[in-house]
């Protein structure tokens, strides 16, 4: 074992340069093949369709440039959000196939037979098109922006059609804001109508329900007052019942004494005695009522019995019937129902008017509103950007010569060895 190892050392050294010869004999033809790749690379480099780039770069424009739309208080846009919506409206593919279609003659080529002007857009806004944004991973430092880049053939009006969409989607979101602030007006509008219309109802339904509370209080009043009256006449009925019946209980004492005359205790007892005496007398004690002679007691009774009405007697039954009277007529109500002009008694009606004004008179000009600040210009390139004719020629040189030496190799594997003792 020690004798074979240096022998295949040295077999493989001589395989080496072996293939190396015969790598240098085979020279001719690594570059020959080398030198045909290179050629058809330099051929693809300067036959092959060039293609350039435009690119065009927004950014959002000062706080005052928006401050028209703010001012109406009705729509509220920062630059940052315009910034994005213009953003969005330019990487819509809405918006680019409505371009596409009404500006078909910057793109000429891309129709071709057998493919609809949906296929031919498709695969054009597929590889074309490159949105250009702010890296989130290194947005310290910088300052907002949106691009546009576009990769087109010859043929194609790059530099108008960058330009054009930036120019189409800016018109297209003026118009999307012209649209939403009058659909915002409207609605503002419709709400206030809304709130004066509820208000009306509700303040009708308020009155409504003030007047049948006074109403209903009124009657309440009424009836109360009635079932006063009726029960102080009858207790003034029944008072004057009682007061005849005591008179003839008083008439039957005062007839069954023989007084006819008011008299006193003291005067009865003097009628038996002599003389004249003057007496005076005091005492704390009602007298009876029989002492004030059946004369008296009889023309009272006969009087309370021909009485038609007690009213008089009672003060507090004028009070009621003026009360009564009052009731008749609620003023108030009258008020109520007479009141011709009641949008003048609803409570924010002075606001809503207002604020309905203002949004009338709202008269703002979209057309000029500046939405973002165009920091590039989509211009004509100098150059195109692809095919890459040096790059392609290095690498199909670099290939022709792997290439060459594979076919090199492979000849010489299938070439027969020579046998060797």
């Amino acid at each position: 074992m020690q004798d074979q190892s240096p022998r295949s050392f040295h077999d493989d050294e001589i395989d080496l340069v072996e293939l190396f010869q015969s790598l240098f004999k085979q020279k001719y033809l690594i570059l020959a093949v080398a030198a045909l790749v290179t050629v058809m690379a330099a051929a693809y480099a300067f036959l092959a369709t060039p293609h350039y780039q435009v690119q065009s770069v927004l950014r959002p424009v000062d706080r005052g440039s928006l401050d028209e739309l703010n001012g109406t208080g009705v729509y509220e846009l920062t630059p940052s959000e315009a910034l994005k919506r213009v953003g969005a409206g330019l990487s819509s593919y809405e918006n680019r196939l409505a371009f596409f279609r009404d500006h078909q003659a910057l793109f000429g080529g891309l129709i071709e037979p057998g493919r609809s002007l949906e296929q031919a857009f498709e695969a054009f806004n597929r590889t074309s098109f490159t949105m250009l944004q702010v890296d989130p991973k290194k947005a310290n430092g910088q300052s907002d922006f949106v691009g546009l880049s576009l990769t087109y053939p010859r043929g194609v009006e790059g530099v108008e059609v960058v330009n054009g969409l930036v120019t189409f989607v800016l018109e297209a979101e003026r118009a999307r804001i012209a649209s939403d602030l009058k659909v915002l007006i409207a609605n503002r509008l419709f709400n206030i109508e809304q709130k004066i219309e509820a208000a009306r109802a509700s303040y009708d339904a308020s009155k409504q329900a003030q007047i049948a509370a006074l109403l209903e209080q009124d009657t309440l009043t009424r009836a109360q007052l009635q079932d006063e009256l009726q029960a102080l006449r009858a207790e003034l009925k029944t008072r004057r019942q009682s007061r005849i019946a005591l008179l003839d209980e008083s008439i039957q004492i005062a007839e069954s004494l023989g007084i006819q005359k008011p008299t006193t205790p003291s005067s009865m007892s003097d009628t038996l005695r002599q003389g004249q005496v003057v007496r005076t007398e005091v005492s704390s004690r009602e007298l009876p009522l029989y002492f004030m002679g059946s004369e008296a007691l009889k023309a009272e009774r006969e009087a309370l019995s021909a009485r038609r009405s007690d009213d008089f007697i009672e003060p507090r039954i004028a009070e009621i019937e003026k009360e009564l009277t009052l009731l008749g007529h609620n003023r108030q109500v009258e008020i109520l129902e007479k009141r011709q002009n009641e949008d003048l008694y609803l409570k924010d009606l002075a606001e809503w008017r207002q604020e309905a004004a203002q949004l009338k008179g709202i008269n703002f000009d979209a057309s000029a509103l500046k939405l973002v600040r165009l920091d590039q210009h989509a211009l004509e390139p100098l150059a195109p950007v692809k095919p890459k004719k040096a790059l392609i020629i290095a690498l199909g040189g670099v290939v022709g010569l792997m290439l060459g030496v594979f076919a090199a190799l492979l000849r010489n594997l299938l070439r027969p060895k020579k046998q060797t003792v």
